[in-house]
């Protein structure tokens, strides 16, 4: 096992925490100087979440509580969304015309079924480049952090 406080693990997590900065600003901070988590960061709201919202709807179209019911599923509950998050994020991307909205019985405004439009699909592929990186930092700093607690 590595010894405590190793430098490969601090630079893992510090790589982990610039690739979190780099397409959104800086890190928040908390009382006494810690940032907060990464997927509770700028980088959720401002690319994960949407990365997900569009890549759900990509094949099929859906509607709002399906989209974050598939979210914690998928994500086994590490990344749960809130209804105050995933209707303004679907109405800001309705505005932008990366999906369309349309109401499954228009007369009662029951639910709303989204869909992917071209420029949809064109934000999608941009986002999906784009935090790549930052997954991958995650997962390092995770794989490094577990290899020095547990010596796998």
């Amino acid at each position: 096992m590595a010894e405590k406080g190793s430098k490969p693990l601090q630079d893992a997590v510090a790589e982990a925490a610039r690739a979190a900065t780099k397409p959104t600003g800086p890190v928040r901070k908390k009382s006494g100087g810690r940032s907060t988590d990464v997927f509770g960061s700028e980088m959720r709201r401002r690319d994960l979440l949407p990365l997900l919202v569009l890549h759900l709807i990509r094949d099929e179209a859906t509607y709002g509580n399906s989209l974050i019911e598939a979210i914690e599923t998928l994500t086994q509950g590490v990344i749960s969304v809130n209804p105050n998050t995933m209707y303004p994020l679907l109405r800001d991307l309705e505005s932008r015309g990366m999906i369309k909205g349309n109401w499954e019985h228009p007369d009662k405004r029951t639910r709303r079924f989204y869909s992917m439009t071209p420029d949809g699909e064109e934000e999608y592929q941009r986002l999906a480049a784009e935090i790549e990186p930052f997954l991958d930092s995650v997962i390092r700093s995770i794989s490094m952090i577990k290899q020095e607690v547990y010596g796998q």
